[in-house]
């Protein structure tokens, strides 16, 4: 079943190359700058809070003297308390917005995600570092509808032989947002106005994204009033496998899937490794090589322009590689998922051991163990589309939401071992421990990963497959005639 399905998909590819539209810019182009945009601000209000934490407790970090501080010992913890809400609603989330469109619940996440960033100084203010958490909780549980929402739209939006790109596109609002977020918040929250002021900018920032995605976001392109023809055939024949009608969620088939099991397990090792990084990067700046707030924010920074870098340049790599036949589907995602996991597993092992006072050296391999990371937007991350594309906001919800258990784990492992965050031989194990897992998680991926479609995707392949091309066929035939295709299809219905 998955080789005559893989055969459909390749001659769909055949026929994309004589369907893609002269316009070089299009509404699956306005959609992704939507998500990029999207992804950007969500992270820009999940990582402010690392450098925020150290002005929050930190009674020189401002100029001004009447902004708060607080005594806290529980950073860690306040850290993590993020990724309590966001494990919870993510199988949810991908099932609703498989189920019912994306859309509105965007829409809605990042608005409660938004008003729960400004609460924040507030909620610090009269609750202490508990608030915090009740604000941090809120917000993981919003943004845990990101992710699934954003596989779903790419699903729809994005043709076979563009997903790289488009994919590593959008994903690269992650570390784009990081880039903005880690600086702007330490200055300022080194000026007169403070670390509240980081918190109040991000959410208003949010709340006018809402306001454009209503507008101009839509769930596919049969849903698009302004969409042309030519793109939209162009998109829907590309994804011949896809279908906007409501199928039965093939939970057997997923669960005994081992490639999906795979893309879960790559998950589980990234999902540690990185969070450590992020969430810990300006702690051990601070208190190893002795950073201000200022200097901590723009160096943290430093790494995460490095995988922003890397990561859009490698999708247009991999898709050369890709669609040029000269590797396959699923051997291009192992080898780009190797480079993105094993990089930063080598260099966090090297930094654990870099002598003392050799401070440019540890940024240096700071911002390589991060930047590399980037080789995984064309690997693991893009694979649940390349497995299922009916369904790939579910399987989104169930391996990001699964894996990010250990988003909690990591910082509070990082609170229970770096007792004295000023001894780097505590720090040696967490980076150990996180170049274990990235390593792991590659086994395992590259022994079980795959490119092809799989069988539980689509009850009937070949009749929804058929019908696709049919209805395509008879729009150029129409088109050539000078009838318009939307009637066509409106009358077919």
């Amino acid at each position: 079943m998955v080789s005559v399905i893989g055969k459909n998909v390749e001659e769909s590819q055949k026929k994309e190359k004589d369907l893609k539209p002269d316009k070089w810019y299009g509404a699956r182009h306005t959609q992704s700058i939507l998500l990029f945009v999207l992804l950007s601000i969500g992270y820009a209000m999940r990582v402010n809070l690392s450098v925020g934490i150290v002005a929050m407790t930190d009674k020189t970090a401002s100029s001004n003297p009447n902004i708060p501080t607080y005594d806290w010992h529980d950073k860690s913890v306040v850290l993590s308390s993020f990724f309590w809400g966001y494990v919870m609603l993510q199988v949810l989330a991908g099932y609703c917005t498989t189920r019912f469109g994306a859309k509105w619940f965007l829409a809605v996440a990042m608005t409660v995600n938004s008003l729960a960033c400004m609460a924040i100084p507030y909620m610090a203010a009269k609750f202490q570092s508990e608030g915090v958490m009740a604000c941090r909780v809120i917000q993981g549980l919003s943004q845990g509808f990101f992710y699934p929402s954003v596989h779903s739209l790419l699903g729809q939006w994005a043709p076979t032989s563009e997903r790289s790109q488009l994919g590593t596109f959008v994903y690269s609002g992650a570390p784009f947002g990081t880039i903005i977020s880690l600086p702007l918040t330490g200055l300022i929250s080194a000026s007169d106005w403070g670390w509240p002021m980081s918190f109040y900018l991000c959410a208003v920032i949010g709340l006018l994204w809402v306001v454009w995605w209503c507008f101009a976001g839509y769930n596919n392109p049969s849903h698009h009033p302004f969409i042309s023809t030519e793109e939209r055939f162009y998109i829907e024949s590309s994804l011949g496998h896809l279908t906007h009608e409501t199928l039965p969620t093939p939970w057997k088939g997923m669960f005994t899937s081992m490639p999906m099991w795979a893309i879960v397990i790559a998950n589980f090792g990234q999902c540690w490794g990185y969070t450590t990084l992020l969430t810990e990067i300006p702690n051990y700046l601070h208190a190893i090589i002795g950073y201000d707030v200022k200097s901590n924010s723009l160096v943290s920074a430093a790494p995460y322009a490095a995988y922003w870098i890397i990561s859009l340049a490698i999708g247009p790599i991999s898709d050369f590689l890709i669609n040029r036949r000269i590797v396959s589907t699923g051997t291009g995602r192992k080898i780009f998922n190797s480079i993105g996991v094993c990089g930063p597993a080598l260099a966090l092992a090297v930094l654990s051991y870099i002598p003392d006072h050799e401070d440019l050296l540890s940024v240096m391999v700071l911002v390589f163990a991060v930047g590399i990371n980037g080789a995984v937007s064309c690997g693991y991350q893009v694979n649940h589309i390349d497995i299922s594309p009916n369904f790939s906001g579910i399987l989104m919800g169930i391996t990001n939401g699964s894996s990010n258990i250990f988003s909690i784990i990591a910082p509070l492992v990082v609170q229970v071992i770096v007792i004295d965050e000023s001894d780097k031989s505590q720090w040696r194990i967490i980076f150990l421990i996180a170049s274990v897992m990235y390593v792991l998680s590659a086994l395992f991926f590259n022994l079980f990963a795959s490119g092809e479609i799989q069988e539980w995707n689509q009850p009937k392949p070949k009749e929804i497959k058929a019908d696709k091309f049919r209805n395509f066929d008879n729009y150029m035939v129409k088109e050539k005639n000078g009838v318009n295709a939307k009637k066509i299809e409106e009358e077919k219905v």
